[in-house]
């Protein structure tokens, strides 16, 4: 048999034992290794999710509803196409992940044995990074009604009176995850917020859109159930003002009974001078083609369109709007239109799992390119989210029924060598059988393994790094198959 031949049967031996499910898939080997991963973050006693998911009896008791919302994409939520770019801390199941969830269904959901289960994750109780250098709290704790409603809430949270402060990190940590949806920071250095907060007898004031006047920035950071902190690399960073306020807009779920929050933000600080302080540069209704209106019963689609007039490294990307908008696609281009940069593609939109979304990496757009935002809307009944029954003219506002059009990028002017600096956090691993750097270790990284099979020098397809691609590469690919980077 020639050593082609070999490796091929080798490879596709061991992909269908990979892609085959065995004769019985059981909870404890093959389906608590997903639902720990995947799901469990949000699915325990304490967390945002309406029920836990940690034990063979409470998995068994939702199996077919989680098969359901499993097969259909609508969990574990991650509103990014996995296919169109990829970004740290993605919550995406595999093929061959939701193909064992509908196998365990269809096979009546066996238990199988209890010494097979990986056992529950130790998720962190306290910061995931370490001992804050400084904690900004809500000043009093915020009870949300039983009332089965959302509530938009904004906190006021003083900075240091005298000092500005170089932060490397801003880390939520919500006080009542029974409630606590999301969260978004903004920062303000004219004394508004503190207005409005004086105004509204309640901790906080209320706050739909973002909040409420033109801070400024209107995301300064953001934080949702399972997200993971980002921490700047050396010499990049934030500033935060002497005297400013840090902004905290809390997204309290529905809930049946009264719930108290008292959420915190942990404050980093830059261990060395910030050379390159982070910037956030805001795509608007400004940079659109047309003005934006959305009449009733209509489906729109607009575009904006920014230059950019220096070299910069993007570090993350959120766009923005309420729940009329139904899609969007964030993309770069050069000035011949020969290079296409993609950035962030969210086919169906939903507000409630917006937030800021980290590259892999610092991601260049070189200076002369173009930035694109498209976003679809649909105000007509079909919309089930549509604020308006029957639709309404709609136009640009903060409310629940007004619409708005942003995206936010948060860049650091270029440095050659940004784009090998990782924005994963230390202990995520990295993806060293993604050989074709597409962000999933699939048949391509497999096939261009096999392409380089021999070689002894300068090898792209070295997965073990011992200077040579050999059987062991390719073993270690297979053991990794399906994972995303």
């Amino acid at each position: 048999m020639s050593r082609w031949h070999y490796l091929l049967n080798l490879s596709f031996w061991t992909g269908s034992a990979m892609f085959g499910h065995a004769q019985n898939v059981t909870f404890h080997a093959d389906v608590a290794p997903i639902i720990y991963t995947h799901c469990a973050e949000c699915h325990r006693v304490g967390e945002i999710s309406p029920m836990p998911l940690t034990t063979f009896n409470e998995v068994s008791m939702y199996g077919e509803f989680i098969e359901y919302v499993t097969s259909t994409g609508y969990m574990p939520p991650w509103s990014p196409d996995n296919s169109y770019s990829h970004f740290v801390g993605e919550r995406v199941l595999t093929t061959e992940e939701k193909a064992t969830l509908s196998a365990w269904v269809a096979q009546g959901k066996p238990e199988g044995d209890p010494a097979d289960n990986p056992g529950l994750p130790s998720f962190p109780e306290g910061s995931q990074i370490g001992s804050p250098d400084l904690v900004l709290s809500m000043a009093e704790p915020y009870t949300h009604g039983g009332d089965m409603t959302d509530q938009y809430q904004v906190f006021v949270l003083p900075a240091d009176p005298n000092n500005d402060l170089s932060i490397r990190a801003l880390e939520v940590r919500p006080g009542n995850r029974n409630v606590s949806h999301h969260a978004i920071l903004g920062l303000d250095v004219t004394g508004t917020a503190a207005s409005l907060d004086a105004q509204d007898p309640e901790p906080g004031y209320e706050s739909f859109g973002g909040f409420g006047f033109s801070a400024e920035s209107n995301f300064f950071g953001a934080w949702v159930p399972g997200a993971l902190t980002l921490e700047y690399p050396p010499g990049i960073g934030r500033i935060v003002p002497a005297g400013s306020d840090v902004l905290l807009q809390m997204h309290y779920g529905p809930s049946p009974i009264e719930e108290s929050d008292q959420t915190e933000i942990n404050v980093f600080f830059s261990e060395e001078p910030i050379e390159r302080e982070v910037e956030t540069g805001i795509m608007g209704p400004q940079h659109l083609d047309e003005p934006f209106y959305l009449p009733a019963n209509q489906l729109r689609t607009f575009q904006g369109s920014m230059q950019v007039a220096a070299d910069v490294s993007l570090l993350s990307v959120a766009p923005h709007c309420h729940l009329i908008g139904s899609s969007w696609e964030v993309f770069a281009t050069s000035p011949s239109n020969q290079d296409t940069i993609p950035l962030i593609s969210i086919p169906s939109w939903d507000f409630n799992w917006q937030g800021f979304f980290t590259f892999p990496t610092l991601t260049k757009i070189p200076s002369g390119y173009t930035l694109h935002g498209i976003a679809s809307y649909d105000n007509t009944s079909s919309n089930p989210f549509n604020p308006n029954d029957p639709p309404q003219n709609v136009t640009f506002g903060e409310g629940t029924t007004d619409e708005m059009f942003f995206v936010f990028f948060d860049y650091v002017l270029y440095q050659e060598g940004d784009e090998l600096i990782s924005l994963a956090p230390s202990d995520e691993p990295t993806c060293a059988s993604d050989v074709n750097d597409d962000g999933v270790i699939s048949v391509g990284d497999m096939l261009f393994l096999l392409s380089e099979f021999g070689c002894t020098s300068d090898c792209n397809a070295d997965i073990d790094l011992d200077d040579a691609v050999t059987i062991s590469d390719l073993l270690q690919l297979l053991s990794t198959y399906g994972a995303t980077c």
